[in-house]
């Protein structure tokens, strides 16, 4: 350590909290002047201008194809009327095979737009779970596992559409939480999660049998979701995630196609660490 740094560090030491309470620092504010900003010669976010006119007049481009169709199809009327060329086409005149492409062309184009406008994508939106709000752990579980399976939990529900979760491990549920279906027997409670009803299922099978993760991304596409009737009614996709040969953890969103590519990766890998913890507490 040199003289200077050393002499900096004793004078640093000597000065007392009063004198710090008495003269805090004061902010420092640094602007970036105009001239800076014209000096930067940096790549620049680019826009795309045609994107963006056909997304903000999306019926006026579906409806162009038969503005073009109608006016090449009047176009073609009016130049034969005019031209003097006889009404009924002659296959021996080039002038009638040229009406007769353009007419083609221009029915064409009215088809094309009809069903431009017949078929638009669906919007998807984010749906209310229907069902009761649920918060149990199983209280044979350490202290350690339950607060990693908390910690799961609210991560998953903050970062993710995951509105229900569900995790069921040697035969036997452990984790149950956010949004359950309402039993109909009695009002306000969540229906329980039967392990060896679910074990049996198909869905369940499939998934330890190939030990990969599964999403139904359009839940209500599947016969399977008979098997999943601890979940909401309208629960609009599931992520059933295999902990290895011992157990599955079962995810409901609250959004078809919700959980994207980032999201299923990153369920296998915090399965692996909840596959980690449940087994070393059946050990």
């Amino acid at each position: 350590m040199d003289a200077g740094s050393f002499l900096l560090r004793t004078h640093l030491l000597r000065i007392s909290p009063k004198f710090l309470a008495r003269n805090p620092p004061s902010p420092r504010f640094v602007r970036c002047s105009s001239e800076l900003q014209a000096r930067y010669r940096g790549p620049k976010p680019k826009k795309d201008w045609i994107a963006e006119w056909v997304e903000k007049n999306d019926d006026a481009v579906r409806s162009l194809p038969i503005y073009v169709g109608g006016g090449s199809l009047l176009a073609v009327l009016v130049n034969r009327a005019v031209s003097g060329i006889a009404p009924v086409a002659d296959a021996s005149s080039s002038q009638s095979r040229a009406d007769l492409l353009t007419l083609g062309l221009a029915v064409t184009n009215i088809l094309a737009g009809l069903v431009w406008l017949s078929i638009r994508p669906k919007a998807i939106s984010v749906v209310d779970p229907q069902g009761v709000q649920c918060q149990w752990i199983n209280p044979n579980l350490q202290e350690s596992v339950t607060s990693e399976l908390s910690w799961v939990w609210e991560s998953l529900s903050t970062a993710t559409c995951c509105r229900s979760l569900v995790i069921v491990y040697n035969g036997s549920c452990v984790l149950q939480m956010g949004v359950a279906a309402e039993c109909s027997s009695e009002r306000g409670t969540a229906v329980e999660v039967n392990a060896t009803k679910l074990m049996e299922g198909t869905l369940y099978q499939a998934a330890i049998k190939s030990q990969t993760q599964s999403y139904l991304a359009n839940l209500s596409l599947y016969p399977g979701r008979s098997e999943l009737p601890f979940l909401p009614a309208n629960t609009q996709a599931v992520i059933l995630q295999p902990l290895e040969e011992n157990g599955i953890a079962v995810l409901g969103g609250d959004t078809v196609r919700g959980f994207t590519t980032s999201d299923q990766a990153w369920i296998t890998l915090v399965a692996e660490k909840i596959e980690a913890s449940l087994r070393r507490w059946r050990e």
